[in-house]
Parts: C-alpha cells; structure tokens; sequence
C-alpha cells in the first residue's frame, strides 16, 4: 500500500449557510489538494463531519468526490462507528469505484475491551472489499487502541494494511513501531507530531491542516521521508503556531476557518459544532499568512 505514504489529508464537507452541501466548495477544495501535491485525499472523516451527515448525503459525497478526483490521486472512505453491524452494512453499500481503502475509527462511545476492538476490526477486515487503515483516536473515542491490540491486528489480518494514530502516546508508538510488520504502515493523526513520528520510522500523515496549506506540509513531509531532516525541521516549526490555533476551539471549525480566509469554502459547521470565535479566526488567519 505504498500509494498511502507520505501526506494525505481529511478532508472537511463544506456546507452552505442553510446547512446543505456545498458541492461548489467541495470541488474547489479537491482540486486545491491535488494542485498542492498531496499524495491522497480521505473523504468523511472526522474532519468532514460525518458524524452529522445522513447515510444518502454520505453515499452523495462519496460519489461527486471520487468523480472530481477522478483517480488523479488515490482515495480513502471513512467508514467508522460503534456498531460492527453498521459499519458491515455501510461497506456493503459503499460503491468502490474511485476509491483505494477504507479509514475506520475505532468504536466509540460503548467504549469496548481489546477483544472487541479486536473482534471489531477482524471481521471489517474480512468483509470489506477495500484494504483497511486502524484509526486510533481515544481523545474522541474515550477508548484507546492498545499497542498489543493493533500489533495483533497487524500480525493476523492481511486486508488491514495500517494504522493512523492519534493517541499522542509515544511509548504505544515505540511498541508498534518496533514490532509491526516491515510493510505495516505508521500514519500520523496529529499533524504537530508529524515530523518526530517520521524519524522514528512513520510512514507518513493524515492531516487536518493540509486543508489549508497541502503544498507546505507535503513538502515537509517528504524532506522527512527522503531522510532529510535538517531541511524539515525549520519548516515544521514555521507551521507550529498555525496548528496550535487550529485546534484550540474545535476541529473542524478552526480549519474551516482557514479555508473561508483562502477563499475555497466558508465556515459554516453542523450542530453542535459552532464556528469558532472571532479573536481565533482572527488569530488562525495570522498565523495562515506568515506561512502562504
């Protein structure tokens, strides 16, 4: 699955002000990624609300985004959630074409033992037509993904190809890294831990800021990935502040934010998201224009 390495980016569903769909938006958002250079794009993520989006405006998603990329670069679905039931039926439904893997976060809520996120993600891995990627985000979750668990994972199930953590535990990622398969792929969810996770052996990001700036973090990215971490490091710094003011409210709000500063999409969020405050737009579109 080397089309997954390096930087992709989760994407956020633009909405207009009555709360719809802005497929207009959306389009523009596409193509702004894939002018940045991005490796991949992920749709419906955490970041694209999905929470709030119904099955039908998911499936409308899906579609319109894999018939903009049009396989110019790959593509990931995010299908999660805290019913195994659901989730197999969500992948039953999804039409594959235009898209490379499935994103799947971890059940949330019910709050699992190991043995049934492990249970969990095998039969996903089993049923799905699509190769698999972990999403360890306990901090939403309120359930952490173990080191033991996802290594067990790695080891047994050969449609699930890696993991994009979000603990920010680094003792859990020192044990994954250490012991997973060669060809088991280590994908960053935190975008200001991204460059030491790359030199100890990550395979790449998943990104929220790359929303706004795609060019800028993918090549940081691959300076690290090339081994070049002299020429990273200053341009990871440069991008510290900005990602500090990104998510001091709420995700996606503060990068929604950014976008309506660029002129792609406005900040319009679903309920119980609100946009964030006037003082933190003001401050993320600061920050934004030190970096463009």
């Amino acid at each position: 699955m080397n089309k997954f390495l390096g930087t992709g980016v989760a994407m956020v569903t633009p909405f207009d002000q009555d709360g719809s769909i802005d497929y207009q938006g959306l389009s523009k958002l596409i193509n702004y990624q894939i002018d940045g250079g991005v490796d991949y794009l992920v749709s419906l993520g955490t970041t694209g609300e999905s929470a709030t989006l119904t099955k039908s405006e998911k499936e409308s998603v899906w579609k319109f985004t894999a018939e903009v990329v049009n396989k110019r670069v790959p593509l990931m679905a995010g299908i999660g959630g805290n019913s195994t039931a659901e989730v197999l039926e969500s992948l039953k439904k999804l039409n594959i074409k235009g898209y490379d893997a499935i994103l799947s976060v971890s059940p949330f809520y019910n709050k699992p033992t190991q043995e049934g996120i492990y249970q969990h993600y095998k039969i996903i891995a089993e049923e799905s037509p699509l190769p698999v990627l972990i999403y360890n985000v306990p901090g939403r979750t309120a359930s952490n993904i173990t080191a033991e668990t996802t290594l067990r994972l790695a080891h047994n199930c050969n449609n699930i190809f890696g993991t994009k953590e979000a603990s920010g535990n680094f003792d859990q990622f020192n044990a994954i890294l250490r012991d997973k398969p060669e060809d088991f792929l280590f994908i960053s969810g935190d975008d200001g831990i991204t460059l030491p996770l790359l030199a100890m052996g990550g395979s790449g990001v998943i990104s929220v800021a790359g929303n706004a700036i795609p060019k800028h973090l993918s090549d940081m990215v691959r300076l690290c990935l090339a081994g070049d971490f002299k020429a990273a490091a200053p341009m990871h710094l440069k991008l510290t502040s900005f990602f500090s003011k990104l998510f001091s409210e709420n995700n996606p709000g503060g990068i929604k934010s950014a976008l309506k500063h660029l002129g792609i999409c406005n900040d319009y969020l679903r309920l119980p998201l609100c946009p964030v405050s006037e003082q933190n737009s003001s401050e993320i579109r600061i920050e934004l224009d030190k970096i463009i």
